[in-house]
């Protein structure tokens, strides 16, 4: 993690504007859907915040510098409250990650390592047997990130939203 970055909870305050970091990032990114194609998801992206009512759930943000933010992502301690397609929400024994987002002005910093990171460090002192996410194909950069970290493709973990194919990984715990 980059010295100047601090990676913590996020505070009521920091939800709007991590909405509106998240539509950027994922709009912005090539072959992923538009917002007329899939406004559910958009919806969801711009009440990031409403995560951290849920029971497990946290949103955590990465800050640079004086405390500007500059990413974020949301960990789900239990895959009960993860909310995504497939067979991942029955999972017992595993925590999640979703929602992960650098602002393009920071990416290729660590800030995304870093989130992730993090995520896996909670899902540790949980006593959790693994983490899981998902990606799509226009995240595919992410993919070689996740690979680094020790997350390994999980095909079984895979689903179809709407008509974009999601895919899943998993890491497995020591």
């Amino acid at each position: 993690m980059p010295a100047a970055l601090n990676i913590r909870d996020m505070r009521a305050d920091e939800a709007e504007p991590l909405g509106r970091l998240l539509i950027d990032a994922y709009s912005g990114l090539d072959g992923f859907p538009t917002l007329t194609e899939q406004p559910q998801y958009y919806d969801l992206l711009a009440r990031v915040g409403s995560f951290a009512d849920k029971p497990g759930v946290r949103v955590l943000v990465a800050l640079a510098g004086r405390g500007e933010l500059v990413g974020g992502v949301v960990y789900f301690g239990q895959m009960a409250e993860y909310g995504s397609g497939g067979i991942a929400t029955s999972l017992e024994d595993a925590s999640g990650i979703r929602l992960l987002a650098i602002d393009a002005r920071h990416r290729g910093l660590g800030a995304g390592k870093a989130l992730t990171q993090a995520c896996v460090d909670l899902a540790r002192r949980a006593g959790r047997a693994q983490v899981v996410l998902h990606t799509t194909e226009a995240m595919h950069v992410a993919w070689r990130m996740y690979e680094k970290l020790g997350f390994i493709r999980a095909p079984e973990l895979d689903f179809l939203q709407q008509s974009l194919p999601v895919f899943g990984f998993r890491l497995q715990m020591d």
